[in-house]
């Protein structure tokens, strides 16, 4: 049976920079990357442009980034599988972690298998449509492209993050739409009055989008109004959800600490440790605040250290 000194679970950002750093302290990481529906490389393989990646003045696509972040992993020893992890067993060491294809032993875990947006059910919205053709899932990373500028742009949501996406987009936006279903924002109190007096901010009551419609990119929306029935067409230029993300912690059956949305909590702040010994977090997966891919590479170089010292501690 496979025994490794580290496995990392999940891609991106931040299993790939755990990767890059464990591999070059001689640990011989193994990394399955196919976490997730075997999408290797999180979130930034579905984004088109990435241009607030230090590094890259002129911008690179999200595939293009995380294709040079495997293969620095990989340069350096890292083992890749592009394979699910399935569940994990953390009542005793070392870990047992079960892949589609078989069972590997680790003594030290780390864990990157980030979160998804959640998005809904909306024509015109889907991979194959208008996702990332002007329907995104995060204004701080997409924001500024130069498809959103000037335009009518629309967030669906009601609490504090579609407020903080409708605020942030002001800035390029000529106009910003918040679309609730309800009559009050859930909000807290400030935010929702900082949306509400807002002079580019409007916010749309008792309101759903039912359809996004254009050529090449979004063009208009049709907006339902929940309580009269009626529909509205309307120019736009972008759509954002902003109604959450869901962290990928189901595979790990509650053997983590989490927070009440499954964020997996840091026991120790300013580190990758988690309520389990020898087991760290790194990325969206312990990160519902940031979400960027800087600080999910940020936090991989973190769990790869603080793993590497662990383990150090641990061998004798």
């Amino acid at each position: 049976m496979e025994h490794r000194k580290i496995i990392i679970i999940g891609s991106g950002p931040a299993g790939y920079t755990a990767a890059i750093y464990a591999s070059r302290a001689n640990l011989s990481p193994l990394l399955y990357e196919g976490f997730f529906s075997g999408l290797a490389g999180g979130q930034l393989m579905t984004t088109t442009d990435v241009e607030n990646y230090p590094g890259f003045p002129e911008g690179i696509s999200g595939p293009e980034l995380m294709d040079a972040f495997r293969k620095q992993s990989e340069r350096f020893g890292t083992t890749l599988l592009r394979e699910d992890v399935e569940k994990v067993d953390l009542s005793t060491r070392p870990f047992k972690v079960f892949g589609k294809k078989g069972l590997v032993l680790g003594d030290a875990l780390i864990i990157a298998t980030g979160a998804t947006a959640k998005r809904l059910d909306i024509p015109g919205t889907h991979e194959g449509e208008f996702w990332q053709k002007g329907v995104t899932a995060c204004a701080v990373c997409d924001g500024a492209m130069p498809l959103f500028r000037n335009k009518e742009l629309y967030v669906i949501g009601g609490g504090d993050s579609a407020v903080e996406e409708a605020t942030f987009l002001t800035k390029y936006g000529s106009k910003v739409y918040i679309v609730h279903r309800r009559d009050e924002l859930r909000a807290s109190k400030i935010m929702a009055a900082r949306a509400i007096n807002h002079p580019k901010i409007e916010i749309l009551w008792n309101s759903e989008i039912i359809d996004v419609q254009g050529d090449k990119t979004v063009q208009s929306v049709v907006v339902k109004n929940v309580q009269t029935g009626q529909d509205t067409k309307r120019s736009a230029g972008g759509v954002f959800f902003a109604i959450g993300h869901k962290p990928n912690t189901d595979f790990l059956e509650g053997q983590l600490e989490t927070n009440p949305q499954g964020y997996i909590l840091i026991k120790k702040p300013g580190t990758t440790y988690t309520s389990k010994d020898g087991v760290f977090a790194a990325g969206d997966v312990q990160d519902p605040i940031y979400r960027q891919a800087i600080s999910a590479a940020g936090s991989g170089c973190m769990a790869a250290l603080d793993a590497e010292r662990w383990l150090e501690m641990h061998s004798h």
